[in-house]
């Protein structure tokens, strides 16, 4: 069975069973109970073209991240699929790679199934060189565009992010002023949210010791191999870097930080820090556990979601919103001030 079909057995227009389909308030009781009963005694199952058809919308939603083995990206796309979900919408991933060539075939590839919108999930889709982002600005050309963690200006571009140079600020003062002065920062992003969380962390350290050289190191491996990212930090060591707190940019990084400093004999919190990023579930992974700042994921995932839904239903929406992310301190940190305690 086919929406024609059902139209031709309910004895109405295909526009009509596409309202009854997207629960529009325009079709009469009468007639949705019509369309309603053809299409359960012939056990139609609509496709996301066929619901399109006279209402101008497909109720489909594209999204597309880098990676989803990636811990923060698989959890946003859960969040954003099950909030598209619970307003009625479908959605198509794309889980594209990180190479630019790639990102715009799939962007090409969702404008020809007729998506409603693009969801661009993570930073890493926004290159600082303005041709690279050319695939972005002439896909809003076609469709609202939504960035989550990342901003990028351009017509029908809408961006919701966490505030990653504050964060990162912020976690960097205060784990120095809890008595850790050789702070490493170790990092394995150079995207738009990397970007910004070094940044942050250089500003703070500069503030502290002007003039002085911040310990900076960038891992380039898999974000799954913790054994590796531990090598790395011995490696630093052995090239006669001392340093007793790491600040990473997310939670994987900085479990491996534990874990190497529990190797190399230091006692946590008292002799080694640590701070990671995302607050995931990761934090519960090593004793004692892990410190993390929360960049409110759910939180930007549902004002993505609410923002969209209003461009849709053409009401003016704010073109960037950037909420604050909040340390939340565990034990592998001494007591912060300004931040949020929770008991492990």
């Amino acid at each position: 069975m086919t929406i024609y079909d059902i139209s031709e057995k309910a004895g109405v227009s295909i526009a009509t069973v596409s309202r009854v389909l997207n629960g529009s308030s325009s079709v009469s009781e009468r007639t949705r109970q019509k369309v309603l009963d053809t299409i359960e005694q012939y056990g139609y199952t609509p496709n996301a073209f066929a619901r399109g058809l006279g209402l101008n919308t497909m109720k489909t939603i594209g999204i597309m991240c880098a990676d989803s083995s990636d811990l923060y990206l698989a959890k946003a796309v859960y969040y954003i699929e099950q909030k598209l979900r619970a307003h009625g919408y479908d959605s198509l991933l794309c889980c594209t790679g990180y190479e630019l060539e790639s990102k715009a075939a799939s962007m090409d590839l969702l404008i020809t199934k007729k998506v409603d919108s693009i969801i661009l999930v993570g930073s890493n889709f926004v290159y600082e060189k303005e041709q690279d982002n050319r695939y972005i600005a002439e896909a809003a050309a076609q469709i609202p565009v939504m960035l989550l963690n990342a901003s990028f200006d351009a017509p029908n571009v809408y961006s919701v992010l966490s505030d990653d140079y504050t964060s990162m600020y912020k976690a960097t003062r205060q784990m120095r002023a809890g008595g850790i002065e050789d702070i490493l920062y170790f990092y394995n992003s150079d995207s738009y949210s990397g970007k910004r969380k070094l940044s942050g962390f250089l500003a703070a350290m500069e503030q502290a010791l002007p003039g002085t050289g911040p310990l900076v190191e960038f891992y380039p491996g898999s974000h799954e191999d913790i054994h590796a990212m531990i090598r790395h930090l011995e490696a630093v060591r052995e090239k006669g870097i001392g340093f007793h707190g790491v600040i990473a940019a997310d939670d994987t990084l900085a479990l491996a930080a534990v874990k190497y400093a529990r190797a190399a004999g230091y006692r946590i919190p008292e002799e080694f820090s640590a701070i990671g990023y995302n607050n995931s579930m990761l934090t519960g992974c090593c004793e004692p556990e892990l410190t993390s700042i929360d960049n409110r994921l759910e939180t930007l995932c549902q004002h993505l979601i609410t923002t969209l839904l209003g461009i849709l239903e053409g009401r003016e929406m704010p073109k960037k919103t950037v909420f604050s992310g909040e340390i939340i301190e565990r034990g592998t940190t001494r007591r912060l001030r300004g931040g949020t305690k929770q008991n492990s």
